[in-house]
């Protein structure tokens, strides 16, 4: 069957990179692309959210299954698209529904979901600039640090975690102002959860399920969790501390209800479910769900996945995943994100890349590059992961590790310590 994979960065690579190699795959094409996906299959400069031309390359080339690499293009309705088009409603798309998307579309949705079906997660209120006056009181009932989240869609910069009281009720007001466009017309305040985190990733046909291999990623520019927040400077799996005992957990009181929860108000959700975890002594709560695997989270888990992905796409387009299970590489898998000087502040693009031929047991997966003159450049700041398996954590980033230093352009910059917490 021919495939269409939507999106350009490391995610869309690397799940492309695992389609290419299904036997059920004839040809894969990848909208918009980057410099490493037309390894694996054909780029087509269309836009995510150009629906129009999405549709029009999808009936042009016969393609029989589409999957949704980015949030933006299922909160914008892509899957309701295709599903009130009679030339494109048989078509699956791995993906939720604008009403599922809300999950991540808006922090306000997504607690009250929790709340409503009894998924742990930290206390929270919800403010507009109308009630503003209620929000300060709210912030003098907290102990710092204080979380302060858009509660649309802001590019991953949404949230702040504030130590200073009058620092969090200024950035109340600036956020309610306008700080992130009308991602911040609202604004969901709540409690701090001490802990250590990691993400579970589900694929699920709206009846069934199936737990992919959880993560960790490290979100911070700078080393030992210090500076800006970025989409993510590398990742782990599996995560030492996620045992059995504390999956099953996660499991019963997280997965189980969330998939229930969905169906029981009515959701049909057909795609992956990124649940955010916190390790609360132990204990399991949800940070926040995405509708869509993570970046670069996807870099590790996706290699781990020994099973035929695209066997698995068509049994959630089919609502028969019940039939199909999961085998799991064992090893360790890390992912190094090298990126742009800058980043995630100004960066310059456009710079030349080299030292591809000298890579040796890593996978690369493009996140921010592009071909020009038939050489490869930077055209992100976030530029490229590099991904590792190993038999222990140390072996996978090492090789990670010497390949990342192999990789050459002006200015790059990638943190040494990934991995730095977990033992």
């Amino acid at each position: 069957m021919n495939v269409l994979v939507i999106g350009s960065g490391g995610r869309e690579h690397t799940l492309s990179w695992k389609i290419a190699q299904s036997q059920l795959c004839s040809k894969l094409f990848i909208a918009p692309g980057n410099a490493g996906t037309d390894s694996v299959g054909t780029n087509v400069n269309i836009a995510v959210d150009d629906f129009e031309g999405i549709k029009k390359l999808v009936l042009d080339e016969d393609i029989k299954l589409v999957v949704v690499g980015p949030e933006a293009p299922l909160v914008k309705g892509i899957h309701d698209f295709f599903l009130a088009d009679d030339a494109l409603k048989s078509i699956p798309v791995i993906g939720p529904k604008k009403d599922g998307a809300e999950l991540e579309g808006s922090k306000d949705f997504s607690k009250a979901f929790m709340q409503k079906h009894n998924i742990p997660t930290a206390a929270y209120q919800t403010f507009t600039a109308e009630n503003i006056e209620e929000g300060y009181a709210f912030l003098e009932t907290l102990k710092a640090p204080f979380v302060l989240k858009a509660d649309g869609l802001a590019a991953g910069k949404g949230v702040l975690i504030l130590d200073d009281i009058q620092e969090a009720k200024d950035e109340l007001r600036n956020m309610l102002e306008g700080k992130f466009g009308n991602a911040s017309s609202k604004v969901v305040i709540e409690e701090f959860l001490a802990g250590i985190e990691l993400s579970v990733f589900v694929l699920t046909d709206g009846k069934d399920y199936l737990i992919l291999p959880e993560a960790k990623d490290y979100k911070r520019i700078g080393e030992g969790d210090t500076g800006l927040n970025t989409g993510g400077m590398g990742a782990i799996s599996p995560v030492p501390f996620a045992d059995d005992a504390f999956m099953q957990k996660v499991k019963e009181s997280v997965v189980e209800p969330t998939i229930n929860g969905l169906k029981a108000d009515g959701i049909d959700y057909k795609g992956f479910v990124f649940i955010g975890l916190m390790n609360v002594d132990g204990e399991p709560f949800v940070i926040e769900y995405n509708v869509r695997m993570g970046d670069p989270e996807t870099e590790v888990v996706i290699p781990r996945i020994k099973s035929d992905l695209l066997e698995l796409f068509v049994a959630v387009g089919e609502g028969n995943l019940a039939a199909k299970t999961l085998e799991v590489d064992e090893r360790f898998a890390t992912t190094v994100m090298l990126v742009s000087g800058g980043y995630p502040e100004a960066y310059e693009k456009g710079k030349p890349m080299a030292g591809f031929d000298k890579i040796r047991n890593a996978l690369l997966f493009h996140a921010g590059t592009k071909i020009e003159n038939r050489k490869i450049v930077t055209s992100g700041g976030r530029v490229i992961a590099v991904s590792a398996l190993g038999n222990t954590m140390k072996d996978a980033l090492q090789i990670s590790f010497e390949n990342a230093e192999t990789i050459t352009y002006d200015k790059k910059y990638y943190r040494k310590d990934i991995g730095f917490d977990l033992k």
